[in-house]
């Protein structure tokens, strides 16, 4: 866990919201918990936010500036914070994730992280970095137990046809991912489309994102560059990113077809034919 007193405030305006909470809650003299009795939620939940970890909601601001008398600081506050983009590390964002009751994403080039295989994955990492492959690979693999939970969150995934003839891994380890891809087709809650290369020009082109949708908080979208990832709230920019994906979706294939051209792929390019189980076959 990020240690509060290891935190810039001057780094982001979450992180200074994080600072300037735990300032003023320990300026009145009280405990995570006992702010949480006052204000209807988890010492956790606070804890996450003065540790930049979680970014607020309006409605929590309000309540915390009545129960502090805080003059409508952190309501204030809270508008610079869901308009800005904010740098998150890996394990935030995986934190993120795993409380999110919808994720819908697209990618590209790549298979989508909660559905890669260890032999997929590796090699993903491994075009990165060496260092601590291991360490890194266990985390990824970790993040895919979210789908295998009770309450799995609703999961709709679009990928572009590229990420299917990419060779990652090599020819046994990409007819494995492809198999797995549709040994995946009877989970409830879990969709993959293709977008075909037919489809032409496609609102996609700039590049993956990921729509994270919550019970209790507001919707996020989460993108990447080649030195991290970020995350915003800005209504505006999640609305944007709705229609984008909607429009995504509309241009992909339906879910059926794109289990045709996953299991079409992967017998005519990687010399695996699917079996009665979506297990690849040589």
């Amino acid at each position: 866990m990020v240690n509060i007193r290891d935190l810039d405030p001057s780094a982001s305006p979450l992180d200074f919201y994080g600072s300037e909470l735990r300032r003023v809650r320990e300026a009145a003299s009280l405990k995570q918990y006992e702010l949480g009795k006052l204000i209807y939620c988890t010492a956790s939940l606070i804890g996450q936010i003065e540790t930049a970890r979680r970014v607020p909601t309006r409605d929590f601001s309000e309540r915390v500036d009545a129960a502090l008398g805080t003059g409508g600081f952190f309501s204030r506050l809270v508008g610079l914070v869901l308009r800005v983009q904010l740098p998150v590390p890996v394990s935030a964002y995986a934190e993120m994730e795993s409380r999110a009751t919808y994720i819908s994403t697209f990618q590209v080039h790549l298979i989508s992280g909660l559905l890669q295989t260890p032999g997929y994955a590796r090699a993903v990492l491994a075009a990165r970095t060496l260092v601590d492959l291991d360490a890194k690979l266990e985390a990824r693999l970790e993040r895919r137990q979210i789908l295998e939970r009770e309450d799995a969150p609703l999961t709709w995934v679009v990928m572009g046809e590229a990420a299917l003839h990419q060779e990652i891994g090599g020819r046994e380890v990409m007819g494995n991912q492809l198999a797995h891809l549709l040994s995946l087709r009877s989970r409830e809650w879990l969709r993959v489309q293709i977008l075909p290369f037919e489809a032409g020009a496609h609102t996609g082109f700039a590049g993956a994102f990921t729509i994270l949708r919550f019970e209790d908080d507001q919707d996020v979208l989460y993108t990447e560059d080649f030195l991290q990832g970020y995350v915003t709230a800005n209504p505006q920019s999640v609305r944007e990113s709705y229609v984008r994906y909607d429009q995504l979706q509309a241009a992909a294939l339906s879910v059926e077809d794109s289990a045709a051209r996953i299991a079409r792929v992967m017998e005519e390019r990687y010399g695996h034919r699917p079996g009665l189980d979506g297990r690849a076959v040589a």
